[in-house]
């Protein structure tokens, strides 16, 4: 059963996250969940709340379910997966600086294995160094991370450029599956 790597750490969005580990699992895919240690972690909701009496205009977080990781990032080896899946939440802003993480990315990149990104995610992209001249999308906030990392920003729900594809927020979550299994099954 091919693998597919799932690195989050605390705070990582649950919707991002369990739609894709499910669905992936559903087509047939292990789904290997990474963190920074093999350990249980934390998910978060986020949500700008809509007909709030008091307007947000800022992402509210609330916690979420739990989701164990099975393997710290110093563990993984790119040659060891099918592909990768970063879901977005807080959790980016904060495992993009874990060497291991990048190192992974890096080696899935260059391998040419499909990665997809969703929200938050691209920070993780950014960090890896891996989206330069390329399109991708994100949520509107992050698009000065796709900038600053010398890629282009696009808001469609999906945006797939060679190898990579990647989605603005949980809202588009169908769409993102359905064009990441395609590129699996094109890539077996």
């Amino acid at each position: 059963m091919p693998k597919i790597l799932m690195p989050l750490g605390d705070a990582t969005e649950a919707l991002d996250t369990f739609y894709p580990f499910f669905r992936l699992q559903e087509a047939g895919y292990e789904v290997v969940v990474a963190g920074p240690e093999a350990r249980l972690y934390h998910t978060v909701l986020h949500e700008i709340p809509p007909d709030s009496s008091i307007p947000w205009d800022i992402t509210q977080e609330r916690p979420g379910y739990f989701i164990k990781a099975t393997m710290a990032f110093r563990d993984c080896r790119g040659s060891d997966f099918a592909g990768m899946f970063i879901s977005g939440g807080r959790a980016p802003e904060y495992i993009r600086y874990d060497q291991d993480l990048l190192r992974v990315t890096r080696e899935m990149a260059d391998a040419g294995k499909p990665i997809a990104s969703v929200c938050h995610g691209v920070e993780i992209l950014t960090a890896a160094n891996i989206i330069q001249g390329k399109s991708v999308t994100t949520v509107a906030k992050c698009q000065l991370d796709v900038e600053q990392g010398g890629g282009k920003y696009v808001n469609k729900e999906v945006v797939i450029d060679g190898r990579l594809i990647s989605a603005r927020t949980w809202h588009d979550n169908a769409p993102l599956m359905r064009e990441f299994l395609k590129m699996l099954e094109g890539a077996r």
